[in-house]
C-alpha cells in the first residue's frame, strides 16, 4: 500500500511522471537537482522515500532505472503508455534524406495517441512554425498512405526526401505548403509524392504533448 508523501515528494514524483511520459526514461539525478533547483542529495534522498512508500521501484546497478507504480504496486497505468519507435529526421523546410534508422522510442498516452503503428520524426527547420512544429520537437504520426486537404503529413519525394507539410490535391498536381510566411508552397507531380503519415501531435522537450495548430483554411 502507498503511503502519503510531503510535497517535497510528490513534487518530485510529479517531475519524474513528466519527464518518463515525454523522453521514455528517467532523468540523472544531477538533471534532476537542477530542474528542481535542490542538491543531489536532496534527490537521492527523496527518491529514496518514494521507493519506500511504495510509489516508484529502482532497479539496476545505479538505480537509474525507475518504474512508475500503481497503488496496487503494479506500473502504473500500463494499459496508457505506449512506445513509439522515433525514426530518423526530417526537415520542415528543404526537404532531406529520410533515414529509416531507428534512433530511440518515446512513450505517449495511449488515450491521447489510440493509432496502431504509430512513428515519431525529429524536425529540423522551421517552415511548419506556424503550426506549432518547431525546429526539434518531436510529430508523432499516424501511417497513412492518403491525406484530406489541410492535414499536415510525412511526404516522401521521388521515393528518397521526406518533408513534413500541409498537404492539398489540385485537380493536375499535389501541393505541399509550408507554415511559415518565409517559405513558398511547393508543386509535385502526383507521381513523386507518397504521403506516409498524418501528423497526430508535437512533442516539445518534456513540457507539452498537443495537436498540430489547425489554422489553415479548409475550402482550396
Amino acid at each position: 500500500m502507498q503511503k502519503k508523501l510531503s510535497p517535497r515528494q510528490q513534487q518530485l514524483l510529479d517531475y519524474l511522471h513528466k519527464v518518463i511520459a515525454a523522453e521514455g526514461e528517467a532523468p540523472s539525478l544531477r538533471r534532476a537537482a537542477a530542474d528542481l533547483h535542490i542538491s543531489h542529495a536532496a534527490v537521492a534522498q527523496l527518491l529514496n522515500a518514494l521507493s519506500q512508500k511504495g510509489h516508484i521501484r529502482r532497479q539496476g546497478r545505479y538505480s537509474r532505472t525507475i518504474h512508475l507504480l500503481s497503488p496496487t504496486g503494479q506500473p502504473a497505468s500500463p494499459h496508457r503508455l505506449k512506445e513509439v519507435p522515433v525514426i530518423g529526421r526530417v526537415r520542415a523546410g528543404l526537404p532531406m534524406y529520410a533515414q529509416q534508422e531507428y534512433e530511440k522510442s518515446v512513450l505517449v498516452d495511449g488515450q491521447l495517441f489510440p493509432g496502431h503503428g504509430l512513428f515519431a520524426l525529429r524536425i529540423k527547420g522551421d517552415s511548419m512554425q506556424e503550426a506549432g512544429i518547431l525546429e526539434g520537437d518531436l510529430v508523432i504520426c499516424e501511417p497513412r498512405q492518403y491525406a484530406e486537404n489541410g492535414e499536415i503529413v510525412v511526404a516522401l519525394l521521388n521515393g528518397e526526401e521526406a518533408t513534413v507539410k500541409r498537404f492539398f490535391l489540385h485537380p493536375d498536381r499535389i501541393e505541399l505548403r509550408p507554415e511559415n510566411a518565409l517559405y513558398s508552397p511547393t508543386f509535385y507531380p502526383f507521381s513523386e509524392i507518397l504521403v506516409q503519415g498524418k501528423v497526430v501531435g508535437v512533442i516539445r522537450k518534456l513540457t507539452e504533448t498537443r495537436s498540430p495548430r489547425d489554422n489553415t483554411p479548409k475550402k482550396q
